[in-house]
Parts: C-alpha cells; sequence; structure tokens
C-alpha cells in the first residue's frame, strides 16, 4: 500500500504542478473540472481499499486535497483548508472512503447491480429475542482473527459503517436519496463536531 500511496502522491503532485502553471487563465468552474478529471478521480480510485490504514498514510491523501482545494479557490499556503473544503463541498479523505463503502453497502443490499460476492459477505442481524432494534436494519459484524488486517476488509468494514450511520439514512428508499442523506451526514459529522 505505501507504494500505492507514493504513486499516488507523485501524480497528484505533478498534475498540480500542471493545473497551476495554467491556473490564471481558468475560471473556477474549468479549474474544478480539471481537478476532478485529473487528481480527484485517482484519490478516489479503489479508496474503499484505504479503509482502516493508519492516520499516517492516510494524512499524506488529505494533504494532497487540501492543497487542490487551495489550488482551485486561489489561496495561500496558509490558508485554513477547512473553509475551502465547505465551500467545494468536498468530503474529507476518510469521508470518502466512509462514503464509498457505504455506498457498496446499500448496493449490495438493495439494488441487483451490486456484486453477488459483496452481497453474500453482507448478513442482517436477526436478534434471537424479540427486541426494538430488530427493524433498524442492521448487519452481523463478524468476529475477527487478525486486528491488523481483519479490520481493514470489506466484511468487517462494510458492516461497521452501515451500524453507525442513523435509521434515516440507512432507510432511503433509492440510492440518489441515500447518496444524498449519506453526504450530509457525513459532512455534519466531520465539518460540526
Amino acid at each position: 500500500m505505501d507504494a500505492h500511496i507514493n504513486s499516488l502522491c507523485r501524480t497528484a503532485f505533478l498534475e498540480m504542478r500542471r493545473i497551476s502553471q495554467i491556473r490564471h487563465l481558468l475560471s473556477l468552474d474549468a479549474t474544478k473540472t480539471l481537478v476532478s478529471a485529473f487528481i480527484l478521480s485517482r484519490l478516489d480510485y479503489c479508496n474503499s481499499l484505504q479503509a482502516g490504514l493508519p492516520d499516517a498514510k492516510l494524512d499524506r491523501l488529505q494533504r494532497i486535497m487540501n492543497n487542490v482545494a487551495r489550488l482551485v479557490l486561489r489561496k495561500r499556503k496558509r490558508d485554513h483548508v477547512t473553509p475551502l473544503l465547505m465551500t467545494l463541498h468536498w468530503l474529507p479523505i476518510k469521508a470518502r472512503i466512509t462514503y464509498k463503502i457505504a455506498t457498496l453497502c446499500y448496493r449490495s443490499l438493495h439494488d441487483d447491480s451490486a456484486p453477488s460476492y459483496l452481497s453474500s459477505l453482507l448478513k442482517p442481524h436477526v436478534p434471537t429475542r424479540n427486541l426494538r432494534s430488530a427493524d433498524a436494519g442492521h448487519l452481523v459484524v463478524p468476529r475477527i482473527k487478525l486486528n491488523a488486517f481483519g479490520k481493514r476488509a470489506f466484511i468487517y468494514t462494510a458492516p461497521s459503517i452501515w451500524n453507525s450511520l442513523p435509521m434515516s439514512v440507512r432507510l432511503s428508499t433509492s440510492l440518489l436519496s441515500f447518496k444524498s442523506s449519506l453526504k450530509t451526514h457525513l459532512f455534519r459529522q466531520y465539518f460540526n463536531p
């Protein structure tokens, strides 16, 4: 994973440098489009595999995102980045990972287009007794043997994230409404502690 993150950082900084050289010629929307195409798409590609990584590794990716936000909005290096991310409606890296896994989980539970191998990993929690939480839509979080790698597996991470979501988000009727309410929830969670 270190080699992947190193390669990602190197490529992202190269693309940032190229965009910054022509930034004075671009509008805000054009810059956002370029950044989405060349940098954010790389940060989001297979980012669900980065779940459970140490914060030091994810911080490197977050620094890239912070620098990209400053580039898009033409801010200085020392400007605080949280208001910039809020202005752009961009979630931090950890929230983007959570968003991706929760979306995969929703699709696996409610959508026929989800891969069957993912759907088979998620099992609904059925309590042995009659409990109020029976209709909460929780998933079974399996026991794991290896803390280092087991907690990063989809079979553990997806139910953990799913169970931590509010019921109003979990009970969304469509994928579009789920994504919208999930992004709102994560935005509030990360930017309004």
